[in-house]
C-alpha cells in the first residue's frame, strides 16, 4: 500500500525492510540452485528432467552452509558497516571542541525535535555532499564533507543536517543499509557463480571423467536455464534498490524545512550541492545514501534520486520557498568562499572602534577623551596651562579656606581668570 503521509511512510519503511531482508534470502537460494544447476549440465549430459532433480539434491545439501554464510554476512554488515564505510570515505569523528559551528547545529535541530543526536563525522573532500547512515540509535551518524562546511553557510548547512536527521527519522537509512547488504550478498554469489563457470570445474556431485559428453540434450538447456537465473537474481538485487521509493528524498526535504523553518536554506543548498557531490573512491551503495547522487544518468527511470530541479519546484510549491536557480560558487582559493565568514576587526555598530565618524581631534592626537571633553579639561592641543593660569591656581591653593571665605569667584569668571573648567564650573572654586 502506497505511503500517503510521515508516519505511514514510516510504516512502510518498517515493512519494506522485512520484507528485503526475506528477499536477500530468497535472491541467495535462487543464487545457489542456479549454481547447481549449471555445475550438473557442465558435469554430466542427461534429459533435462533428471539434471534438475539432481540440481534440487545438491541445492537441498548446500542450503545449510549458504544460509549460515547469509546470516554471517548480516551480523558482520549490522555491526561493521559504519567501519566499512568511514573506511572507504575516511570520515573522522568531530566533537563539540573540535568544531563547535557545526556541532552546535546538530545538538540544536535534535534538542528542538527531542531526538537522540547521532555521532557527527565529517569526510576531507572538496566535493559537497553528505549522508546518513546506521541500523539503530547507537549506531546511527551524519558525516558530512569537507567542502560542505566550506561553501555552504549555516543556515544551508543547518538544512542539510535536518535532511539527514529526516532520513534517520523515517527509518530510510536502515532500509538503505539492508538494500546494500543485500546488494553486496548477490554480487559476491553471482560472481561467484560465473568464475565457477568460467573456470569450467565446479561440481556439487563430485567428479567427472573426461570421457563424458557434455552440452548435448538436456545438459545445454539446464546450463542456459542455470545463467537465466543467475542474471534474473542480479537484476532482482538491483530492482530491489530501484524499489526503493524516490519519495523519500522529498519526504526529507520537507522533514528539513519542518526542523529549520527555513525552505530558503533547503533550496540554496540543494542549488550549490548540484553537480558537486561527487566523492572520489565511494562506492555507489554510498553514493545512494548521500543528498544528491551524481552518477545517474539513463534517466529517472534508473535514478535513486529524483532530480535537483524537481525537489526545489516541491519546496517552492509547497513550502513558499524561493529558486535562485543554479548557484555558481567562487574558486576554491577565495575568501569568501568560506560560509562562516567573520566580521572586519576592530569594527563597531556605527564604525570603526579604533576612530568613529567624527572623531574629536584629542582622539586623533592620542589622548584620551572623558564624557565631556579632553580629560586635561584644556583646548585641543593645549596639555599645558599658560603661566597667568598657573599663577592664579597656585595663589588660589595657598589662600586660607573657611567657612566665611566664600566662594572665591562665580562661574562667570572661571574663563576670564584662566582656570580649567570642569562640567558644573572652575576646578579651582
Amino acid at each position: 500500500m502506497a505511503a500517503y503521509g510521515l508516519y505511514s511512510h514510516i510504516q512502510s519503511n518498517r515493512r519494506r525492510s522485512l520484507v528485503l531482508l526475506i528477499g536477500l534470502f530468497f535472491l541467495v537460494y535462487v543464487l545457489i540452485f542456479a549454481g547447481a544447476l549449471l555445475a550438473e549440465g557442465l558435469s554430466r549430459d542427461a534429459d533435462i528432467d533428471t539434471l534438475l532433480q539432481l540440481a534440487f539434491a545438491d541445492f537441498v545439501a548446500a542450503a545449510p552452509f549458504a544460509t549460515v554464510g547469509t546470516i554471517a554476512w548480516v551480523i558482520i554488515a549490522y555491526f561493521f558497516h559504519q567501519n566499512m564505510i568511514d573506511a572507504i570515505t575516511g570520515g573522522r569523528l568531530v566533537e563539540r571542541a573540535d568544531d563547535p559551528r557545526l556541532y552546535n547545529l546538530l545538538e540544536n535541530l535534535c534538542i528542538s525535535r527531542g531526538i537522540t543526536m547521532p555521532k557527527l563525522k565529517v569526510m576531507e573532500s572538496d566535493a559537497l555532499n553528505a549522508f546518513a547512515t546506521g541500523m539503530n540509535d547507537k549506531q546511527y551518524s551524519i558525516t558530512v564533507t569537507s567542502g560542505l562546511l566550506k561553501y555552504l553557510d549555516d543556515a544551508e548547512v543547518e538544512a542539510v543536517l535536518g535532511h539527514e536527521l529526516t532520513h534517520i527519522r523515517n527509518g530510510d537509512v536502515r532500509m538503505m543499509v539492508i538494500a546494500v547488504i543485500i546488494a553486496g550478498v548477490v554480487s559476491f554469489f553471482a560472481e561467484l557463480v560465473f568464475r565457477l563457470f568460467y573456470y569450467n570445474g565446479f561440481s556439487f556431485r563430485g567428479s567427472r571423467s573426461d570421457g563424458e559428453r557434455r552440452g548435448g540434450g538436456g545438459a545445454g538447456i539446464a546450463i542456459l536455464i542455470a545463467i537465466g537465473l543467475i542474471v534474473l537474481a542480479y537484476v532482482l538485487s538491483f530492482v530491489i534498490r530501484l524499489a526503493l521509493s524516490r519519495s523519500r528524498e522529498f519526504l526529507a526535504d520537507a522533514g528539513s524545512v519542518e526542523l529549520t523553518k527555513n525552505p530558503d536554506a533547503m533550496i540554496s543548498a540543494l542549488r550549490k550541492i548540484e553537480g558537486r557531490g561527487e566523492l572520489p573512491g565511494a562506492t555507489s551503495a554510498v553514493m545512494e545514501m548521500c543528498v544528491d547522487n551524481p552518477r545517474e544518468g539513463l534517466g529517472e527511470l534508473f535514478d535513486t534520486h529524483p532530480t535537483v530541479d524537481s525537489r526545489v519546484a516541491a519546496l517552492v510549491k509547497f513550502a513558499g520557498g524561493r529558486d535562485p536557480g543554479p548557484i555558481a560558487l567562487p574558486p576554491a582559493g577565495d575568501d569568501t568562499a568560506s560560509g562562516s565568514g567573520t566580521s572586519p576587526s576592530g569594527g563597531g555598530p556605527w564604525g570603526d572602534v579604533s576612530r568613529g565618524h567624527g572623531a574629536s581631534d584629542a582622539e586623533s592626537s592620542g589622548q584620551p577623551a572623558g564624557p565631556w571633553g579632553p580629560a586635561d579639561g584644556g583646548a585641543s592641543g593645549s596639555p599645558e596651562p599658560s603661566a597667568p593660569a598657573a599663577q592664579a591656581e597656585n595663589s588660589a591653593a595657598s589662600a586660607p579656606s573657611g567657612p566665611s571665605s566664600g566662594p572665591a569667584s562665580g562661574p562667570s569668571s572661571g574663563p576670564s581668570s584662566g582656570l580649567s573648567s570642569g562640567p558644573w564650573g572652575p576646578h579651582g572654586g
